[in-house]
């Protein structure tokens, strides 16, 4: 049996045991290419089925659907330019999430509210994901003026978190843009909580015409 017809079979039951389930409601979150997502990150039936389940009950509980422009903690986390869902795509047509890091400090956060404004910010590039041609998204690090009080290291973990269990395969790369040398000991403690799959898709850019393999300069916000 080939390696797609196994993939297909396994594709049908994880759909049909879904339907079964009175409390997984796939229309409300999940179409074939969420279902096909899971799948590929979680690997079995068994396992995709149950992270799908893991991931109604979050949203339900975490009540994602409340996180619009009109939550006050997203609303705020806005004005304060902390990141962007752009307008513009990258080369691929890939929704892209810029997040300048010289708008952060870890001395000045409140985790969860901050957490809350990530989750609006992949629910927005998500919606924006041409799924029939890419269902993947870009995330854009702008490390210009950088310095260590902007690494903040519990949140980095919530993110790797809520793409592991919550967005699977949703993030198609990952640029690190304007790195200064003194990132490097950040990198090389936040690669040791990725996995390979992950690690492979985050590309350290540190020139306009090494960016313009991905995506147009000129998208990138100047008032941020």
């Amino acid at each position: 049996m080939s390696s797609q017809t196994n993939f297909e079979q396994n594709f049908k039951e994880l759909k049909n045991r879904l339907k079964l389930i009175s409390d997984a409601d796939p229309d409300q979150y999940h179409n074939d290419h969420s279902l096909t997502r899971y799948l590929k990150a979680f690997k079995t039936v068994d396992a995709a089925f149950q992270a799908i389940l893991k991931t109604n009950k979050w949203k339900k509980e975490y009540n994602v659907a409340a996180l619009t422009e009109d939550h006050p903690t997203i609303k705020n986390n806005l004005t304060l330019k902390k990141a962007r869902v752009l307008r513009h795509r990258d080369m691929q047509g890939r929704s892209v999430i810029y997040i300048p890091a010289k708008n952060h400090s870890v001395n000045d956060r409140e985790i969860d509210e901050l957490t809350q404004f990530i989750v609006f910010c992949l629910e927005e590039a998500s919606k924006k994901s041409f799924e029939d041609v890419i269902d993947n998204f870009c995330i854009v690090f702008d490390l210009k003026n950088f310095s260590l009080t902007c690494m903040d290291y519990p949140l980095i973990k919530n993110i790797i978190w809520l793409l592991s269990r919550h967005y699977p395969e949703r993030l198609g790369v990952c640029l690190i843009y304007n790195a200064p040398t003194v990132f490097s000991g950040c990198w090389a403690i936040i690669r040791g909580w990725l996995d390979e799959n992950t690690s492979s898709k985050v590309t350290f850019v540190n020139s306009e015409e090494d960016l313009c393999q991905y995506l147009i300069p000129d998208i990138l916000p100047t008032d941020m």
